[in-house]
C-alpha cells in the first residue's frame, strides 16, 4: 500500500522529530527554526526552562520541546495580543534585564499537542498566557521579531484574500534573496541547466524552496531545510513524469522513479506553467531514449488483452488523469465492487453479489435518486445532482484515519470526527453510500491492495465512544471475511472477477470516459458540482483575491473530478471463453458462441497452441532460400492449399507461378502492360484472380493455363481484392471499395463469370488497402490520406471513420478475434483502432515506414521501407528483433495457417521463404 508505506518510511527517517508540516494550518508555509528555549514563570522559584526548536510559520508560532514528555505548543498568530522583545520595553527592568535573546508572545488561545508523544487530538488553552522564548543565538532576536510582525500583521487582515497575499510577497521575498546552494551538487563535474522556484507537495502540504536540474540530477533544496537540507533524484533512475494540475491550475510536476508504484519519488509545484513546462522538457528529453511513454488507450489495449489486471488498469487510469497519492483532492479513486456484506459466504458467481457499476453511488438506491432529481429539475443553473463528491480529502482520511490520523488532525483543526461518524464497519459504510441523503463516496486503491494495517486500529488511539457506548477499535468485517487479510484476499478476487471484468468498462466509463460530463452524464445521473470539474473555473480570470483563496479552499475540500480520459465509450474486455474445466490457456481467446463437441475441442486447443506457440517463438524466424523471379516489385502472394504453388504478382504487370518442388516458375501471364497489385487463390486453387493498375479485376484459370474472365467494375487502379464466401472486395483509387457476388463460370463449356454488384462503399478519396473481420460483417478501408474506416457489410454504412495516418495506409488488418484493427502507414505509425467503439486505443512509433504486416493481436512481424522483417512487442511499443531480408521495400507478405512459414516479395524483385527453426 503505496500511501501507507511512504508514511512508515518517513517515520523511520524523522522518527526523532515530533514535528512535522502537518501541524501547520493548511496552505500555511514553514520558513525557519532557531534552537531556543521555553521559559516558564520567570523569576519565580518554580521558574522552568525546556530546551527545544522554535518554529517561524506563516500563520502560527510552534515550540518543539526535546523532552517528548512536553506537549507541542502552537501558537496561532492571529490569537497573539502582543509579539516583543522584553528589553525593548524597559531597559532597566529587572525581568528583562538578564535575559539575552528573549520574545514575549502574549496571546489568548495556544494548542497542546503530542504530550507524552500521543497522537490524539489538540488539547485547546484558551485565556491570556505570557510565553517567553530565548533564542540561542542572540544575534537573530530582531531579525526573528521583525518577521514575527510581519506575519502577526498579515494575520490580522480582515479578509482572507489579502492575507494570503501578503504572505506570498513575504515568501517570494525570501525566495528571491535565495538559491539553491550548488555545493550540494553530487559531482563538481555537473552541468546547471535549470533553476527556479518551486514548492515540494505531500498530502495536505507544500513546502516552498528551490528546484535545480543538471546533467545527471533533479534537486529540491526547500526554504526551511527540512525535512532534509535537499531532495536528490538521479535522472538516470526516472522511470515515468506527469504534467499535473494542482488546485485546478496546470502547475504540478510528478517524478517516479518505478514502474508501477502509486506514490512518486517527487511532486513539485510550481508558480508558473512555463517553468514547469521547461523542467518537464528537459528531464523527458533525458528519458525518452530508454523510457516507453505509455497513454490511456496503450493501456487499455493491454488490459482488454489480459496483459494487467483490473487493478493495474485502474492504478495506470488515475495516474493519466492526474490523481495522485500527494493530492489528497486528487487521491486515486475505485469502485465499490460487493454488494454483499451480510453473507457468511461470499460467491463471486453471483450477478447480485456484485454492485451495479453502469450506475455511480448516487443513482444506485431509486428513491434517493428520485428525491435528487426532483431537487436538481427545480435548481437554477449551474445544476448539479450531487452535492457532495465521490472522491475527497475528508473521504480518503475517512478510510486511512487509523494509519494516517496525523493528517485527519491536520484537515480538521487537530479534532478527530464524531465516534458515530468514522469508519467503524464496512456493512454500515455501504449502508450509508446507499441510503445517506450526501454520502456518494466511492473507495481508495487500499481496498484491493495487501496491506490491511488501515482496517485495524494498530496505534491504539483513542478515537471516541460511539453512543452505545462501545469504544471505536478495529473496523467491523463482512461475515465472509475471517480477518482483515482475508478481506483484502477476498476484495482482490472480487476486483479480478468475471463478472467486474466484464462491466468495469461501464464504470469507467462514469469516472474517466465519455459519461462523466455533458449530455451523457446526465442521462447517466453522473453530475456533480460545476468547480470539480476540470475548467469548470478560470482562476486566472478571478481578479478578487478573497473570491480566488475561497474558490481554492472550497476544491480542497470538496474534491475534484478526474481529468477525462475518453470522449467515446470504452470497449468491453477481451473475456476468453474458457472450453476446458481442467486447463486453461492465457493466450487462448475466443469470441465463438456456438458449443463445440469434445473432439473439436481438442483439435481447435491443439491449433491454437501450436498457432501461439509459433508467434511466442517469431523471432526465430530464419532465412530458407530466396529467388528473384519479376522483373519490378512483387505486390501479391498467394499460396495454393499444399503449398506446392507460389503466385505472385508485380509492378512489371505479370502473374508468375512459382514451384516449390522444381523451384522454377512455371507459369507467367500478362493480362495488360500495367501494374498488377495484388492476388488471391479461390477455394480449390482452381483460379486465381488479380487486381490491376489498368481498373480491372482479371481471373486466371490453373487447370487451363490461361485469362479465364475479366471484371471492369472501376474507374481507377484496383489497389486490393478480398474474397470471402463467394464474394469479392474490390478497393480502388477512384475512392470506392465494391462488393461483387460472384458465380463463378462453367469453364469447360467456357462461360464466363457472372458478376453481380451487391454493394458500393464510397470514400472521399483514393482507397490504399482493405480487409475483413473473421465474420465477413466488418470491412476496414484505408485511403491514401490516412483515413481508416470501419464498414458494416451488411448494410453498407460506415460505423467509424478516423483520421488515423498523416499519410497513405499501407496495410490494415484485423486481430484473429477481430476485436481490433491494426493498420500501419506512410507517416512511420502503427495504430491500433478498437472496433466496437472505434476508439484509437494505441500508437507506436516507427523509424521507417512499415509496408505490410501480419500479426496476432500481440506481436507484429512486419516488413519496412528498408527491407528488413521487423518483429514488435504491440503492448510494449517495441522492437524485439530485426531480421535482415530485402534490399528494398518488402512490398508483401504471405503467412500459412499455423504462423510457421513465411513468404515475402519485395522491391529488389525477389520473393524470400522464411521458416521458423525452434
Amino acid at each position: 500500500m503505496a500511501f501507507i508505506r511512504k508514511r512508515r518510511l518517513e517515520r523511520e527517517l524523522y522518527s526523532k522529530e515530533r514535528f512535522s508540516l502537518l501541524l501547520l494550518n493548511l496552505e500555511e508555509y514553514y520558513f525557519e527554526q532557531h534552537t531556543a528555549s521555553h521559559i516558564i514563570n520567570k523569576g519565580c522559584r518554580d521558574e522552568r526552562k525546556f530546551r527545544g526548536s522554535l518554529k517561524i510559520c506563516s500563520k502560527s508560532i510552534i515550540f518543539e520541546p526535546d523532552d517528548n514528555i512536553q506537549p507541542i505548543i502552537k501558537i496561532p498568530l492571529r490569537d497573539c495580543i502582543s509579539i516583543k522583545a522584553p528589553e525593548d520595553n524597559e531597559a532597566n527592568n529587572p525581568f528583562t534585564r538578564d535575559t539575552s535573546g528573549g520574545i514575549s508572545v502574549v496571546c489568548n488561545q495556544v494548542f497542546l499537542i503530542k504530550e507524552r508523544n500521543i497522537i490524539a487530538p489538540y488539547k485547546t488553552v484558551r485565556g491570556r498566557t505570557e510565553h517567553l522564548f530565548q533564542l540561542d543565538v542572540a544575534g537573530k532576536l530582531g531579525d526573528v521579531v521583525q518577521t514575527l510582525h510581519q506575519l502577526y500583521r498579515a494575520s490580522c487582515l480582515d479578509k482572507m484574500g489579502d492575507q494570503a497575499a501578503m504572505i506570498t510577497a513575504i515568501l517570494q521575498s525570501r525566495l528571491a534573496r535565495t538559491s539553491f546552494d550548488k555545493n550540494r551538487f553530487q559531482s563538481i563535474s555537473e552541468t546547471l541547466r535549470m533553476e527556479c522556484k518551486a514548492e515540494m507537495v505531500t498530502p495536505l502540504v507544500t513546502n516552498p524552496g528551490h528546484v535545480c536540474v543538471t546533467d545527471a540530477n533533479l534537486y529540491f533544496q526547500p526554504l526551511n531545510g527540512y525535512p532534509k537540507p535537499v531532495v536528490q533524484i538521479t535522472l538516470q533512475n526516472v522511470r515515468r513524469i506527469y504534467k499535473r494540475r494542482h488546485g485546478l491550475m496546470p502547475l504540478g510536476l510528478e517524478v517516479f522513479c518505478t514502474e508501477n508504484d502509486l506514490c512518486s519519488d517527487i511532486y513539485l509545484k510550481f508558480y508558473n506553467y512555463q517553468d514547469r513546462d521547461e523542467l518537464y522538457f528537459l528531464i523527458a528529453t533525458y528519458i525518452e531514449n530508454h523510457i516507453t511513454e505509455h497513454t490511456a488507450e496503450s493501456y487499455m489495449l493491454q488490459w482488454q488483452r489480459g496483459h494487467i489486471s483490473n487493478y493495474q488498469y485502474l492504478l495506470h487510469l488515475n495516474n493519466l488523469a492526474d490523481r495522485s497519492c500527494n493530492d489528497l483532492s486528487q487521491y486515486p479513486v475505485f469502485p465499490w465492487i460487493i454488494a454483499d456484506y451480510s453473507s457468511s459466504v461470499l460467491d463471486l458467481t453471483k450477478p447480485e453479489t456484485f454492485r451495479d457499476l453502469s450506475k455511480p453511488i448516487g443513482a444506485l438506491n431509486k428513491e434517493r435518486l428520485d428525491r435528487l432529481l426532483t431537487r436538481y429539475q427545480e435548481m437554477p443553473e449551474p445544476k448539479f445532482m450531487y452535492g457532495s463528491h465521490y472522491s475527497s480529502p475528508g473521504y480518503v482520511l475517512f478510510y486511512l484515519v487509523r494509519v494516517a490520523p496525523e493528517y485527519m488532525l491536520c484537515l480538521q483543526n487537530g479534532k478527530f470526527d464524531h465516534a458515530d461518524r468514522m469508519f467503524n464497519s464496512l456493512a454500515e459504510t455501504w449502508k450509508n453510500c446507499l441510503d445517506g441523503a450526501t454520502d456518494f463516496k466511492e473507495l481508495i486503491p487500499e481496498f484491493y491492495e495487501n496491506d490491511s494495517s488501515f482496517l485495524v486500529n494498530s496505534l491504539k488511539l483513542d478515537l471516541g465512544k460511539r453512543q452505545g457506548g462501545k469504544m471505536v477499535e478495529d473496523v467491523e468485517l463482512p461475515p465472509w471475511a475471517s480477518g482483515p487479510d482475508d478481506f483484502l484476499q477476498k476484495s482482490q478476487e472480487a476486483l479480478e472477477s468475471q463478472y467486474v471484468s466484464e462491466h468495469l468498462h461501464e464504470w469507467i466509463d462514469l469516472v474517466f470516459g465519455y459519461k462523466q460530463k455533458g449530455s451523457e452524464a446526465v442521462a447517466a445521473h453522473n453530475v456533480f458540482h460545476p468547480l470539480t470539474y476540470e475548467g469548470g473555473v478560470d482562476l486566472n480570470s478571478i481578479t478578487d483575491p478573497n473570491e480566488k483563496v475561497a474558490l481554492l479552499t472550497q476544491i480542497l475540500e470538496f474534491g475534484q473530478t478526474p481529468k477525462q480520459l475518453f470522449t467515446i465509450r470504452h470497449p468491453r474486455r477481451i473475456i476468453p471463453k474458457l472450453k476446458s474445466l481442467s486447463r486453461t490457456s492465457s493466450h487462448s481467446v475466443s469470441i465463438a458462441e456456438s458449443p463445440v463437441s469434445p473432439n473439436e475441442e481438442s483439435f481447435e486447443d491443439l491449433t491454437e497452441e501450436s498457432i501461439t506457440l509459433a508467434w511466442n517463438n517469431i523471432a526465430k524466424l530464419k532465412l530458407d532460400e530466396q529467388y528473384k523471379i519479376h522483373k519490378e516489385a512483387i505486390t501479391g502472394i498467394a499460396v495454393t492449399c499444399n503449398g506446392s504453388s507460389v503466385f505472385t504478382t508485380s509492378q512489371d504487370s505479370t502473374l508468375k507461378m512459382f514451384s516449390k518442388e522444381s523451384k522454377t516458375i512455371q507459369r507467367s501471364v500478362s493480362f495488360s502492360n500495367m501494374a498488377l497489385s495484388s492476388c488471391l487463390i479461390l477455394p480449390g486453387d482452381t483460379t486465381v484472380i488479380s487486381s490491376s493498375w489498368d481498373n480491372h479485376i482479371y481471373f486466371y484459370s490453373v487447370a487451363f493455363g490461361r485469362q479465364q474472365d475479366i471484371l471492369m467494375g472501376h474507374d481507377d487502379a484496383v489497389s486490393k481484392i478480398c474474397w470471402r464466401d463467394g464474394r469479392l472486395y474490390s478497393a480502388s483509387w477512384d475512392s470506392t471499395v465494391k462488393v461483387w457476388h460472384c458465380v463463378p463460370g462453367e469453364t469447360l463449356s467456357n462461360k464466363k463469370h457472372h458478376f453481380e454488384l451487391l454493394a458500393e462503399l464510397e470514400h472521399d478519396v483514393s482507397v490504399n488497402t482493405i480487409d475483413l473481420n473473421n465474420a465477413n460483417t466488418i470491412l476496414a478501408s484505408g485511403t491514401k490520406e490516412g483515413t481508416i474506416s470501419l464498414w458494416d457489410v451488411t448494410t453498407a454504412t460506415v460505423l467509424h471513420q478516423l483520421p488515423c495516418h498523416s499519410g497513405t495506409v499501407f496495410d490494415a488488418a484485423f486481430s484473429p478475434d477481430s476485436r481490433h484493427l491494426l493498420s500501419a502507414g506512410e507517416d512511420c505509425c502503427f495504430k491500433v483502432v478498437d472496433v466496437q467503439t472505434g476508439m484509437l486505443i494505441s500508437s507506436v512509433t516507427t523509424d521507417e515506414p512499415q509496408r505490410c504486416f501480419k500479426w496476432d493481436g500481440n506481436t507484429i512481424l512486419s516488413g519496412s521501407q528498408s527491407g528488413e522483417l521487423l518483429i514488435w512487442d504491440l503492448l510494449g511499443g517495441k522492437i524485439i528483433e530485426r531480421i535482415k531480408g530485402h534490399t528494398g521495400a518488402v512490398m508483401s507478405m504471405w503467412i500459412n495457417e499455423q504462423c510457421n512459414s513465411v513468404i515475402t516479395g519485395g522491391e529488389d524483385k525477389q520473393i524470400m521463404f522464411w521458416k521458423l527453426q525452434y
